[in-house]
């Protein structure tokens, strides 16, 4: 086969339980980039690959095709939900691919391939319609019973299966629909294709290629990419008018008082000022452009609904808040009984501890509107690291 028509399916649909990252694991950062686009960047160095479909936890779609655009991934043909198991994950990749003549499987939880491993798979695929990349191993292998061993195995013949793998279209379809129709459940794609009776060439891999599972992969990788990105701080600043019968709302936190901030939304100006401090810090722009004013979509709309959203796109941008810091003006009401509360529903909506969240009040000392109570004004500021 010669330039051959080559796709690829990035499977990027696990949860992350295991990082304890908080959020799916394809939007993971490594070194300030998720997982998904620095898996999928190095997918697009390789020319023989044509376009790539990335399948990634339900619900996540949105956040992840907005990391990879962010991250500069010009050749991403479609993002798709994935299935309850990494099979079936694959499977709806293989639904939105097309029709390419060798199609490229790989796991975004190693996202730091080597092109030239992608197109030695892909090279041994042409030839013999399957291939894998992996290691051979090289250490002593015991097989081990109640704690003892049972046997010493010979390695010769042995390696361990990676990411990528590369098959003919055709042939992994097969594979796939010979396993559904069994009710199969391999641990990766080249088993099934293995099930078929067909020989599968094994690529050896770069030691590089590490699989990000638990949280010390992550600072093994990112070690590898010469560390975390630096921390990044953003300011943020909100005012609005008092007028009688609005509801006053601070933090989250609804405050009796006859008289309520005015605003197309609830008019929340501390979780404003902090939404803004972040988009900053991250570089995402500001409030208005991502939730525009007048728009009916977020007339008397929860602030704090909108502060998680800000999280999600903070997060698909390769950042996650390490601190939040705030300070609220007003002459009225009293606010240091509600200061706890406010702080806890704002650490909710970024899912952050409590002591991540510093929120305090003064008074303008009568000073200007202020000071006579025509307004409440608040600042924040907001800290962004790199990683979970």
């Amino acid at each position: 086969m010669t330039d051959p028509h080559v796709a690829a399916v990035l499977v990027a649909a696990g949860r992350g339980e295991r990082l304890r990252a908080g959020m799916p694991k394809g939007l993971v950062p490594v070194a300030g980039i998720p997982m998904l686009a620095r898996a999928a960047r190095a997918l697009e160095r390789v020319p023989l690959i044509q376009y790539l479909v990335a399948v990634v936890a339900s619900g996540s779609e949105a956040a992840a095709a907005d990391g990879l655009d962010r991250a500069g991934c010009e050749r991403v043909r479609a993002v798709v939900p994935g299935g309850a198991s990494r099979q079936a994950s694959v499977a709806a990749g293989l639904a939105a691919v097309g029709e390419p003549e060798i199609v490229v499987v790989h796991d975004a939880a190693r996202p730091l391939v080597s092109p030239a491993v992608i197109t030695a798979v892909i090279d041994a695929a042409v030839d013999a319609g399957a291939a894998s990349a992996g290691v051979p191993l090289r250490e002593t292998v015991k097989r081990v019973e109640a704690g003892h061993v049972a046997e010493t195995v010979d390695r010769d013949t042995l390696w361990i299966a990676r990411t990528p793998q590369a098959f003919s279209t055709v042939l992994l379809r097969e594979a796939h629909a010979r396993a559904a129709a069994d009710g199969f459940t391999g641990p990766d794609d080249a088993v099934l294709v293995e099930r078929l009776g067909r020989a599968v060439r094994m690529v050896e891999d770069s030691p590089a290629n590490v699989k990000i599972t638990v949280p010390a992969d992550l600072a093994m990788a990112e070690a590898a990419l010469g560390g975390a990105a630096a921390p990044r701080t953003g300011l943020g600043f909100d005012v609005h008018r008092l007028e009688v019968g609005r509801r006053l709302r601070l933090g989250g936190v609804d405050i009796p008082s006859p008289r309520g901030l005015a605003g197309h939304s609830d008019a929340d100006v501390l979780v404003h000022a902090m939404m803004d401090a972040l988009l900053g810090a991250a570089g995402l722009g500001d409030i208005g452009t991502h939730f525009p004013p007048g728009d009916p979509a977020y007339r008397g709309a929860d602030s704090l609904v909108l502060l998680g959203r800000v999280g999600v796109l903070v997060a698909a941008a390769g950042w996650r808040p390490a601190h939040l810091d705030s300070t609220v003006i007003a002459e009225t009401p009293h606010l240091a009984p509600y200061i706890p509360e406010m702080r806890r529903r704002i650490a909710g909506a970024l899912h952050l501890a409590e002591t991540a969240v510093s929120v305090k009040a003064t008074t303008a000392e009568g000073m200007g509107a202020l000071g006579r109570g025509e307004g409440i004004a608040a600042y924040a500021s907001a800290t962004l690291v790199a990683g979970p």
